[in-house]
């Protein structure tokens, strides 16, 4: 029953009591057994950015799953109504040869995560590259016509929800590209605090006091500050800067405040810092940089903040790692492990 389903998927989910019955229902039918074969092998359910290994995962589930139905491409697979002729033939094949069950495999998440993860990898529009003039002003005409209908108007433009929302964001309005003055950066300050206020009040994070009753700002842990933020309603709220600008900036506050009145470290001490870095995130043995606990990881060699630990970590592989963009983050790990290490600590 769905009272029954709602606390077994409690130890798995632990905001399922902001879930729909609906959705608890399909997650139920869907995920609950997967969720308990990998509580068996010790393996977590995951959240958050998809990491290299998973993405790599999801396309040999799509790969092996065309190959048993012949359906000739992933695109009808995820958008089927696109191909009208063939969709009573695609939706009998998904139904028979068990799709929601295949594109899970091996992949500790829930499934409707892995499937939205799906169509952003294997839709053709999310991958169109620059917007031409000809574009831009095509997008501004349909804005006009039908308003924020993104989804009419990715249709139209042969382009994803997101792409054309997020580039209409950037070109309605004549936009400042100049150093931000005093007032846009305390706009900007003042829409992410609003933002992140009405975050806690929304998730109930914090119950040791009211923020209806306080005029103090929320303790806000570092992590929560890297979260990701609705930065659509921030532009709106700066006024005279795009999404993009405004998340850069905010890095670059939230960097500043972080480090401000440290003494990060020079000399020797910044050497063993690096030393430190490189054996610490060798003994992750992460994948991929989304399953690196960035914070722990700073706590652990100095308690410096991420943003700090972070920027070491990319001059490291620029300035150290040969062709490094084309090496995945494991082999990067392993050069500056097996290379760069040695060479670090003879130098100390």
């Amino acid at each position: 029953d769905l009272d029954t389903a709602r606390q077994e998927l409690e130890e798995f989910i632990p905001h399922v009591k902001n879930i729909s019955d609906s959705s608890i229902k399909k997650m139920a039918g869907r995920d609950l057994t997967r969720f308990k074969e990998f509580k068996k092998q010790g393996i977590a359910v995951k959240f958050g950015r998809f990491t290299q290994k998973e993405n790599k995962q999801i396309q040999k589930n799509i790969e092996e799953f065309l190959s048993l139905t012949g359906i000739d491409s992933a695109e009808k697979l995820f958008f089927t109504s696109r191909y009208p002729e063939d969709k009573d033939t695609i939706h009998r094949l998904k139904t028979e040869h068990h799709f929601c069950e295949k594109i899970s495999e091996g992949i500790p998440r829930p499934w409707r995560l892995i499937y939205y993860r799906a169509r952003k990898m294997f839709d053709p529009n999310n991958y169109k590259g620059r917007y031409s003039m000809e574009e831009k002003e095509k997008l501004k005409k349909y804005q006009a016509l039908h308003g924020n209908d993104w989804k009419k108007i990715s249709e139209l433009m042969s382009r994803s929800n997101l792409s054309v929302a997020m580039k209409y964001s950037e070109i309605k309005s004549a936009i400042n590209y100049g150093a931000w003055t005093k007032e846009e950066t305390q706009r900007l300050m003042n829409a992410v605090k609003e933002v992140l206020r009405k975050k806690l009040k929304t998730e109930n994070l914090s119950s040791r006091f009211s923020l209806e009753e306080s005029n103090t700002d929320p303790w806000i842990d570092r992590e929560q500050l890297y979260q990701a933020l609705p930065w659509t309603e921030i532009e709106t709220k700066v006024g005279s800067r795009y999404w993009r600008q405004c998340k850069q900036k905010w890095n670059s506050i939230l960097t500043s405040k972080l480090t401000r009145g440290q003494q990060l470290c020079r000399g020797i001490d910044r050497l063993q810092t690096k030393i430190n870095l490189i054996k610490r995130l060798y003994e992750t043995k992460a994948e991929d940089a989304n399953e690196v606990n960035w914070d722990e990881l700073s706590n652990a060699i100095g308690d410096f903040p991420r943003a700090y630990v972070q920027s070491e970590f990319y001059k490291l592989k620029v300035s150290s790692v040969p062709l490094w963009k084309r090496k995945t983050f494991s082999e990067i790990i392993d050069y500056l492990y097996e290379k760069k290490l040695p060479e670090l600590e003879e130098k100390l």
